[in-house]
């Protein structure tokens, strides 16, 4: 079975054909049907005025932007209780508001799905204070652990931990804030990275895994940790990657002007996978040294690094100030890394795209390029704006995933 495009007979918030993403994909496997959204926002096509438009409260927007999840997802035959895992991109300036946008989601999907919540320095369009992106599987997945009553440490929001499609394990967003409620090791952003991860650690050993089962990790830092970056690495190379064939996750780093409290100088999302890891590598030298790898197979899925506009060979960034031209280099290494692994652009799940705010007035480049270089079903995508990258040079992240086609059962021998 391969990726499909759901495509709801009514969707009355914009005409969704056209566009080089689609609102959601769905497939099946062996019986499991599961299905990604793209992210969605408030907007909506005013046809008075020609354009989009975002308006209301934090409250508002969030129930607009989830009852368009919930129609992409009604259009695949997937209801509210198979959500498995939710993901919430909140803007600095909606912030102070977020826990009306958590209410509404916890009056629509419950505490069952696990929640990631992540500060972005804003949407693309500057009124949107909410984007919402849900994963589905039919029953829901398997809750490997219930919402805490209480506070626990490196959490911000309680929520579940759930296995959704393929032996995927989904962890709520970790942030170095402990169960008092209190920033540990204030100003000491590495000492902050080793809580977070340790604390991811925790949270996959009370469901039977462990850090060497992590697929991925994209971590969110600020602007003023960018010197002592480096520092991770240490970090990195003592808790990650010990599995059989030593093989680290894939990996990407964001700035934002702030996060999730004041003092957090970082919180990481961290995926898991039940099934064996294997690195996925065309070639590329310089991740012979690194704490994580380019690709990460792990049962059929494809888990990826975030790309950028860089040449693998000398590690240069590529193209200043041309959103455009980087684009391309980061979607053809992307390509590049598919076809190594025997997969082309119809197989790419998902795309979370962060653009750089100062760049976000060239945005529709990146379209132009993803029409070139991408095709049908178009992915579920997701585009936020961040303050920066961890090379100042690049104006554009991309996190992607990708998803290896089903065996048919009566060809599985052959």
């Amino acid at each position: 079975m391969t990726l499909s495009a759901i495509k709801p007979a009514d969707f009355p918030w914009f005409p969704y054909e056209g566009f080089t993403f689609s609102l959601g994909l769905t497939e099946a496997d062996h019986g499991q049907r599961s299905a990604w959204t793209s992210g969605h926002t408030s907007a909506r096509h005013d046809q008075a005025l020609g354009k989009m438009t975002v308006h209301g409260t934090m409250e508002e927007q969030a129930r607009i932007a989830y009852a368009k999840c919930l129609a992409v997802l009604e259009a695949a035959g997937f209801g509210p209780e198979d959500v498995t895992r939710v993901s919430e991109n909140v803007t600095i300036a909606g912030l102070a508001a977020y826990e009306e946008a958590a209410g509404v989601r916890r009056e629509l999907l419950g505490e069952r799905p696990t929640v990631r919540t992540v500060v972005v320095e804003r949407l693309v369009r500057r009124a949107a204070r909410l984007e919402v992106e849900l994963h589905a599987v039919t029953g829901g997945g398997r809750q490997l652990r219930a919402a805490s009553e209480s506070r626990e440490a490196g959490t911000w929001q309680a929520s579940a931990i759930t296995e959704g499609q393929d032996g995927v394990v989904y962890l709520p967003t970790v942030t170095p804030i402990d169960e008092h409620g209190e920033v540990v090791h204030p100003g000491d952003f590495v000492a902050q990275y080793r809580y977070v991860l340790e604390r991811a650690g925790v949270l996959l050993e009370q469901v039977g895994l462990s850090l060497a089962h992590a697929v991925t990790t994209y971590d969110y830092s600020t602007p003023e940790t960018r010197a002592v970056y480096r520092g991770t690495h240490r970090v990195r190379k003592e808790l990650l990657g010990n599995n059989e064939g030593g093989v680290y996750p894939g990996a990407g780093g964001i700035l934002m002007s702030r996060l999730h409290a004041p003092g957090a100088l970082v919180a990481i999302d961290v995926t898991a996978s039940r099934h064996p890891l294997q690195i996925v590598n065309p070639g590329w030298s310089r991740y012979d040294t690194l704490t994580y790898a380019p690709g990460v197979r792990a049962g059929r899925t494809l888990f990826m690094s975030g790309f950028a506009a860089l040449d693998m060979e000398t590690q240069q960034a590529l193209h200043p100030g041309d959103l455009g031209a980087q684009a391309e280099v980061t979607y053809g290494a992307i390509r590049h890394l598919l076809e190594h692994a025997g997969l082309g652009p119809a197989d790419l799940l998902e795309t979370t795209e962060y653009c750089v705010e100062s760049a976000v007035g060239d945005y529709r480049a990146v379209a132009q390029v993803r029409e070139r270089l991408l095709g049908p079903p178009w992915p579920a995508s997701t585009g936020a704006l961040c303050h920066s990258l961890l090379r100042p040079e690049f104006l554009l992240e991309v996190f992607p995933t990708a998803l290896y086609p089903a065996v048919d059962p009566g060809q599985a021998g052959a």
